[in-house]
């Protein structure tokens, strides 16, 4: 199956950097220009400036993010602001963090990882993809020929068999401790003795994985493949074979699944007025006072569950009227269905998401493809998504449950691929903490 293999890591010097808690980034595709800024005042060696580059106005072909990024990694390699690991290894990964008042700890085994297209069902894809997010990963693999942020994927460890291997490697002392702010903090530990390196090795021979979240960052990094493998004069057949990857069990007690409610503004009035009764073609719909003190407990009720525990897909709409809150249920499968692609299977059919966007999107809201991006956004916070409604941003919020692990797996098993933001895998992995070079 998944051919996972220690990597010489790229880590930032400690001894020249006594605190790195200035150091790390999010992944680039969840950073906004406003905290782009604040990441490289923060400090002057902050990852931000390999992982997501500022545009300037003055940028040319010679002169760019890419390029930028480029030479400030040439840079501190030469200041030695980062260090090549000299041996191959593992890097274990505790990330603790907090959620709603709850602190979690989720912990992710950083490894090279073989590359495999699509169609030999050894990685598989859950979501769908854009084109934009994959051209710019390319052009800084290009430029940098380096991974700097690792795809999260999962893995299942029914048995524990790798689980209380790595139990026991995070009992010693980790070689850095990153206290973020209070409520968030990393520890790395290297996994580098030979035998335990096997053991890893070994355990994913018979392994497939299932990429949660960095699709883009792995269809870039086939792309590079292939464009390199054209390339005669500078193909390095062993690095570009290989991607970055924090490999996460299925039951990890830390694996956090956000559900990205659909925002929505644009729409006549007639398109309103109308949607009632369109909605009632499909759903059963019971109007819930938003004035009661328990309405959202009793719309978490209804919501628990979801598509995957019955035949009806559950939904919640805010917006028509701000005095109440429309619960959906779907009574009518077969219509929804036909209105799907055919393609797909019944199981992407039944997904919350699936319905919201083909039914209700597409066809009730005549959004068509929504190639108009600034008229739906993602909330990954029920009231933010119903308070952006109130405050005249968007017209309509959907509220959805969020998509559980197996759910994830199954999609994927089979070979179908849920719609894009089905899923919001919080928090994000870190940039910086380890990253490798392809050449």
């Amino acid at each position: 199956m998944a051919c996972v293999c220690p990597f010489q890591g790229i880590r930032y010097n400690q001894s020249k950097i006594k605190d790195l808690s200035g150091t790390l980034c999010p992944p680039y595709d969840v950073i906004s220009n406003e905290q782009q800024q604040e990441l490289y005042g923060l400090s002057e060696y902050n990852f931000i400036r390999l992982e997501h580059g500022r545009d300037l106005p003055q940028d040319t072909n010679r002169d760019n993010k890419y390029t930028r990024a480029a030479t400030t990694l040439n840079k501190w390699l030469t200041q030695a602001i980062v260090t090549v690991d000299k041996t191959p290894a593992y890097y274990l990964h505790e990330y603790t963090f907090y959620y709603q008042g709850k602190e979690l700890k989720r912990c992710g085994l950083i490894a090279q990882v073989q590359l495999e297209d699509w169609g030999r069902r050894i990685i598989y894809p859950h979501e769908g993809t854009l084109s934009q997010p994959k051209s710019d990963r390319l052009n800084l693999l290009w430029a940098l020929q380096a991974t700097t942020s690792p795809i999260l994927a999962l893995y299942e460890d029914t048995r524990q068999k790798l689980n209380t291997l790595l139990a026991r490697e995070r009992r010693r002392a980790p070689v850095s401790t990153i206290k973020m702010t209070t409520e968030e903090h990393h520890r790395l530990w290297i996994i580098s003795a030979k035998e335990v390196v096997s053991q890893i090795e070994q355990y994913f021979t018979n392994q497939p994985l299932y990429i949660a979240d960095g699709h883009h960052r792995y269809e870039s990094a086939l792309t590079y493949r292939r464009e390199k493998q054209l390339d005669a004069t500078s193909i390095n057949e062993v690095a570009v074979n290989y991607t970055l990857m924090s490999l996460i069990d299925f039951a990890d007690p830390g694996l956090l699944i956000l559900p990205p409610h659909r925002l929505v503004r644009g729409l006549s009035r007639s398109i309103l007025h109308e949607l009632p009764k369109k909605l009632s073609s499909f759903f059963e719909i019971t109007k819930l006072p938003i004035s009661d003190s328990d309405v959202w407990q009793r719309i978490d009720q209804l919501l628990s569950g979801g598509s995957e525990s019955s035949d009806h897909v559950k939904l919640a709409m805010f917006g028509l009227d701000t005095e109440e809150v429309f619960f959906l249920r779907m009574r009518n499968f077969t219509a929804a269905s036909n209105l799907m692609p055919s393609f797909h299977t019944e199981l992407y059919k039944r997904l919350d998401v699936s319905v919201i966007d083909h039914i209700i999107l597409d066809n009730l809201l005549s959004l068509g493809n929504r190639h108009d991006e600034s008229l739906l956004d993602y909330s990954y916070d029920r009231m933010e998504a119903i308070n952006r409604v109130r405050d005249g941003e968007y017209q309509l919020s959907f509220l959805i449950s969020p998509v559980k692990p197996a759910l994830i797996k199954a999609v994927a098993t089979i070979g179908d691929r849920m719609p894009r933001k089905s899923t919001y895998f919080y928090p994000k992995e870190p940039a910086g903490l380890v990253f490798s070079l392809l050449k």
